[in-house]
């Protein structure tokens, strides 16, 4: 993302050296970058779990689809709402305990969702998950970037791990929406298994209720990870003074990034633009397939192939993000160029609305399909840029800035499309908005120094915090 050039060329393997760190340096930027990689994927899978049975799992517990939208607001607002001051706490007291604990939140949330029927347990649950969101939105970026800054330098190349980390984000989400639909499938298909299942727990568990359960066991899994793979170096101690009084301290620092450095706006427009998309796509897609199919039942497994087929798309963007960067000469002009990819699926998206014929419809699923291809691309390249202009006291709260600025967008363009007549409109219009934040970048943006934010640092005990 940085339009920096090297040799050799980054994204090739050889760009990050395997030989083992000299002393005091951490780990190679190598085994730092498989580390991350396995972290995006464990944290992913037991959410894509949750994709394919969630709204079944609600509703075969007798709740009504006004119940289970509330619980999706709950999980929505909570997010936002923990967004900046979570990322603040990461830079305070640290990447890996606040991912550890963004793990345990998700295991104890799918542990409610799984045995749970209660409305109040299903929005408790809620609302742990969306703080874990909030919580894990920075935290294991944050330490792949430190980590390979203080082995390698800060001319490191990035692009390269952050892309295979998207992918495996990617990938966990694809492979964890089969596994959640397949399971409870595979369970029927056995004589009598689900009902034994449902008997022998006396109703606790049944077959749509498994994939929350195993996901739960996958969130345990990543925790332990977590603790042992993801060494950090000393921090001052952090003291509750110092955390009550350095949190607020990076979240208005946070809230300041984008007035004072305009690379930093481009970003932030950048992920409000990616939120418009997704906000457009996820709520007009379910019922153009169900009008493609003819029932609800049909249209909701048609969207869930869709939804597999969009995460590889993704996946695949993110693993091309670096070849993007090269083809284009600048991290700059990948993004623009992924910008165009999302902007062309969307218009693909709208100029079919109204038809159900072959060739409308192929012209739908290929736009569905480039729209995440075109983020996929876009993304790495997006945070590339944001880590270079960023230091480390100040990461994580950045990561939370640009979260929270996708997430607000997508909730207000979500509301809005929704008001908005049925047709090509709410497709275009969101077109229109990613092509023009993608436009920004035809122009190269300046190099600057890195922002520092060293009022998100920890106070260390016994001190008085700066004013």
């Amino acid at each position: 993302m940085s339009g920096r050039t090297a040799t050799p060329q980054p994204g090739d393997d050889a760009s990050i050296p395997s030989a083992p760190a000299p002393e005091g340096r951490g780990l190679d930027p190598l085994t730092a970058r498989r580390r991350f990689i396995t972290v995006s994927f464990l944290f992913w899978l037991p959410i894509g779990m949750s994709i394919a049975t969630g709204v079944l799992l609600f509703t075969d517990r007798g709740l009504g689809l006004a119940a289970i939208a509330g619980f999706f607001a709950v999980h929505s607002l909570t997010a936002a709402a923990m967004e900046l001051p979570t990322g603040g706490l990461s830079d305070v007291i640290g990447r890996r305990t606040v991912l550890a604990t963004a793990g345990l939140l998700n295991c104890t949330a799918f542990t409610l969702f799984g045995l749970a029927g209660a409305a109040w347990a299903i929005t408790l649950g809620m609302a742990l998950m969306g703080c874990a969101r909030a919580l894990s939105s920075g935290p294991a970026e944050a330490w792949y970037v430190d980590t390979v800054h203080a082995h390698a330098g800060p001319d490191a190349d990035l692009r390269t791990g952050l892309a295979r980390g998207g992918s495996a984000m990617s990938a966990a989400l694809a492979l964890g929406t089969l596994l959640g639909g397949g399971l409870p499938w595979l369970l029927g298909l056995g004589p009598g298994v689900g009902e034994w299942l449902t008997d022998a727990t006396g109703g606790l568990v049944i077959p749509l209720s498994v994939p929350a359960l195993l996901g739960a066991v996958v969130e345990i899994v990543f925790v332990l990870y977590v603790l042992s793979a993801l060494p950090e170096p000393p921090r001052p101690p952090a003291t509750l003074r110092g955390v009550v009084g350095g949190v607020p301290a990076a979240i208005a620092a946070g809230l300041r990034l984008g007035a004072r450095d305009a690379l930093i706006r481009r970003v932030l427009l950048t992920a409000s633009a990616a939120g418009a998309a997704l906000a457009a796509v996820e709520l007009l897609t379910p019922g153009r397939a169900a009008a493609l199919m003819g029932t609800a039942e049909s249209g909701a497994l048609l969207f869930a192939s869709l939804a597999c087929a969009g995460f590889l798309c993704s996946a695949l963007g993110s693993q091309l993000a670096p070849a993007a960067a090269r083809l284009t000469r600048s991290s700059e002009r990948a993004v623009l160029a992924g910008g165009g990819v999302v902007a062309l699926g969307l218009t693909l998206l709208g100029i079919t609305t109204g038809s159900t014929s072959p060739y409308a419809t192929a012209a739908a699923v290929t736009g569905y399909g480039l729209v995440y291809l075109g983020l996929g691309v876009a993304g790495p390249n997006t945070n590339d840029l944001l880590h270079r202009r960023v230091d480390s006291s100040g990461r994580a709260t950045a990561l939370s800035v640009q979260s929270l600025a996708l997430q607000l967008v997508a909730a207000g363009a979500g509301l809005a499309a929704g008001a908005l007549p049925l047709g090509p409109l709410p497709w275009l219009l969101a077109a229109g908005v990613v092509l023009a934040v993608a436009l920004l970048w035809v122009r190269r943006a300046a190099a600057g120094p890195q922002v520092p934010l060293p009022s998100a640092r920890p106070v260390p005990a016994g001190s008085t915090p700066e004013r």
